[in-house]
């Protein structure tokens, strides 16, 4: 069986905390039952984690990706970010996000694709220059911005790559939502 880029919203209620807490994690394994100990790495004091969402990656912007062992990618290429806008609705006591993942071959052009999304759009109505920033009053911020190569566990980093291939006809990736024990997987 082939390795598989898997991108999940993980949760978690750690200890001294009163809301449940999220954060999204990259990882590399043939199904999501080879990559359960990395998830307990990645977040120790986590207590009882669990998935929230998961998606396996294998198409993103008219690119089919692929992992391979580590190899050299000769010239300029493009990569795959991952994206975390964050906005505010008036009455409403959250900053709400919206994650992306989108290949591009820098920051500035994933920043770009960023801006041309619904939520972007919709959430940045209070600010007609285009550009965003967390102090406006309801505006969109970029909260983070990575290249998905770089937040693969340390051990992932040093023995996989990431391909990327243009493709045509690829099937958007199936979103996987709602509660899953890690027991239960």
């Amino acid at each position: 069986m082939a390795n598989k880029l898997f991108y999940l919203l993980l949760g978690c209620t750690p200890a001294g905390r009163h809301t449940e807490q999220h954060d999204v994690f990259f990882c590399i394994g043939r199904d999501l039952k080879d990559i359960i100990p990395d998830i307990k790495v990645f977040w120790p004091e986590s207590g009882k984690i669990h998935i929230d969402s998961w998606r396996e990656v294998t198409a993103v912007d008219g690119f089919r990706i692929s992992i391979t062992e580590k190899q050299a990618i000769p010239g300029k290429h493009q990569q795959l970010f991952f994206i975390n806008l964050g906005g505010y609705l008036p009455g409403s006591f959250e900053e709400h996000h919206y994650k992306l993942l989108t290949v591009a071959a820098d920051m500035s052009q994933a920043i770009r694709n960023a801006k041309q999304t619904s939520f972007y759009k919709d959430y940045n109505t209070e600010n007609k220059s285009g550009v965003s920033h967390v102090d406006d009053k309801y505006g969109v911020d970029v909260d983070e911005i990575l290249n998905v190569a770089d937040i693969l566990p340390a051990y992932q980093k040093e023995r996989f790559s990431i391909i990327l291939e243009p493709g045509k006809g690829l099937v958007e990736d199936a979103l996987h939502i709602g509660y899953l024990k890690l027991d239960k997987i």
